[in-house]
């Protein structure tokens, strides 16, 4: 066979892009195929049982529509777009979540898809609830909080509060991100599956959860009402109040829907009971609520049958699964707390290793410095035994200094008593001295005296002489040099030389007196000189003696 011929046999496909909540896929899907094959070959790859709640949305003409499963994907009107784009979304709303949601993928579906819907505020949740909500959200995505790993600043690029909640208070994202992470850290120990069915159960409370709404009217010209759909019934809302229903048909009390172009009536299983009839603005939006009344219905029903054997399997395993998963996370939980603990001993010992090389490190140092001090210590005795040593040398030479000065004191005041009785008696001797001055000029006065008579005396023995001379001898006057040699010439010399001799003794007495008075003002000098020298050493020793005394 050639390969042109197994090509021809290949059949021809289109593509498909498949977008869910969270990821989108591509598939190649055959021409014959119809919506089911396309909807099954998704579940397939997403790996999922409960295929009931969920169907293929597209858009066309601005309306949203569900692709249908028993029809040709290609008969269907769909874009005309390549590749054909699908999402993949949650059709039909449980009423219990934590009851019929059995799969974790399932589960992890509807909590993408309504969380999306509260953000984009399709879905109206109170300000303190979305916060609540907000911190599910962040337990299923980052786990278990941790302050030194989730920082200030961690949910800044997270989405987690409606617009409307964020505009309605004037907070920071800061002061948002507080709020959220104080709900965040008392969700410890919850694994993802469980803090998104805590979501899920929080968020099925919600007026608007799982409602499908639709603009109505009571008559052919007015849209002044809305229809909502849900999983427990029909409700007719007013235009401006989607919380609160002004009217409500539980799917157990309905017993017929039919429409007919833009009508759909809707018959309660009491035949004495009003038909309830409205109008829609086009025949597609009439064929949109009957399937979701067709599909909600029938899950209504299934709910309150025996469940059946694929059910009852899935349950099973489902039970199975949330077993095996909390033993897991028990298990996990004993290792995280176990692995935390040895973390903790760890750090316990990092810390205490750190605390004892510090201890350590400090007690080197301590020893260093001890090392030092001692080195220092060492040179400080030496040098203190030098000190020591020359202090005992200076001690032993201010000893003998000391009795040096004692001696020198006591020779001192030996010298100054000897110098003050050289003094007394230096005084005495002056005294002495002065009275023999006084004496000998008295005698020297005297004495003058008496040669100031004797001269007096002897000049008047001459005058006389002379006169005598003259008058015995006149021829003398002219002659006197000559000398007869008679006696009386002889008496005459005689008397001459008597006269010479009394001179001669005189003028000896006289150099003898004026010797001495030299020798007395020497000695006075001499004395003097003496006394000055002994004043001195007196002033020196009496320096030396206050010096002594400071000492």
């Amino acid at each position: 066979m050639s390969i042109r011929g197994l090509k021809k046999k290949q059949p021809k496909t289109f593509k498909v892009k498949i977008i869910t909540v969270d990821a989108e896929m591509e598939f190649s899907c055959e021409m014959k195929w119809k919506g089911k094959d396309l909807f099954d070959l998704v579940c397939r790859a997403l790996g999922l049982r409960e295929t009931w709640f969920f169907g293929l949305q597209y858009t066309i003409k601005g309306m949203c529509t569900w692709l249908k499963m028993d029809k040709k994907v290609l008969d269907q009107e769909i874009p005309k777009e390549d590749p054909i784009s699908f999402h993949f979304l949650a059709k039909f709303y449980p009423e219990k979540v934590e009851e019929e949601l059995l799969q974790e993928i399932t589960q992890h579906l509807f909590f993408l898809q309504v969380k999306k819907q509260i953000l984009d505020e399709e879905i109206y949740c109170s300000p303190e609830a979305t916060v609540l909500l907000a911190s599910y959200a962040v337990q299923a995505k980052y786990g278990d909080y941790d302050p030194n790993f989730h920082e200030p600043g961690f949910l800044a690029h997270d989405e987690l509060l409606p617009k409307r909640v964020l505009r309605q208070y004037q907070l920071t994202a800061e002061m948002w991100e507080e709020k959220i992470t104080a709900w965040y850290a008392e969700h410890r120990g919850i694994a993802r599956d469980e803090a998104e069915m805590n979501y899920l159960k929080i968020a099925q409370d919600l007026e608007m959860y799982g409602v499908n709404y639709f603009p109505i009217a009571q008559n052919k010209n007015h849209t002044d009402l809305l229809l909502g759909v849900d999983a427990k019934g029909i409700h007719i809302y007013s235009i401006n109040n989607r919380f609160s229903p002004n009217k409500s048909f539980e799917w157990s009390s309905i017993r017929n829907i039919s429409y007919s172009e833009k009508e759909l009536t809707i018959k309660p299983l009491d035949k004495k009971a009003e038909v309830f009839k409205f109008f829609s603005s086009q025949l597609k939006v009439n064929k949109l609520i009957f399937q979701l009344c067709i599909g909600n219905h029938d899950l209504f029903m299934r709910r309150r049958k025996v469940d059946s054997i694929e059910i009852q399997q899935m349950k099973a395993q489902a039970r199975e699964e949330k077993a095996r998963k909390k033993m897991e996370n028990q298990r996990l939980a004993r290792e995280k707390q176990l692995r935390e603990e040895a973390e903790r001993a760890k750090e316990e010992l990092e810390r205490r290793l750190f605390q004892l090389e510090d201890e350590a490190r400090q007690a080197n140092e301590a020893l260093l410095r001890s090392q030092e001090a001692a080195e220092l210590l060492a040179e400080k005795a030496q040098i203190a035994e030098e000190e020591a040593k020359l202090l005992a040398q200076n001690a032993a030479e201010a000893e003998q200094e000391r009795q040096r000065l004692e001696i020198t004191a006591l020779k001192s005041k030996e010298e100054k008593r000897l110098m003050e009785q050289k003094m007394r008696e230096a005084e005495l001797i002056a005294v002495k001295l002065v009275k023999e001055s006084d004496r000998r000029a008295k005698e020297a006065e005297h004495l003058k005296q008496d040669l100031h008579e004797a001269r007096e005396a002897e000049r008047k023995a001459k005058q006389k002489l002379l006169d005598i001379t003259r008058l015995n001898y006149p021829h003398m006057a002219k002659y006197p040099q000559y000398c007869p040699g008679d006696s009386r010439d002889a008496n005459f010399d005689k008397g001459s030389i008597k006269l010479d001799l009394k001179d001669i003794d005189l003028k000896r007495l006289s150099f003898e007196i004026e010797r001495e008075r030299l020798d007395y003002l020497e000695k006075s000098r001499k004395f003097e000189d003496r006394l000055k020298e002994l004043k001195s050493e007196i002033h020196a020793l009496k320096l030396e003696e206050k010096q002594a005394g400071l000492y």
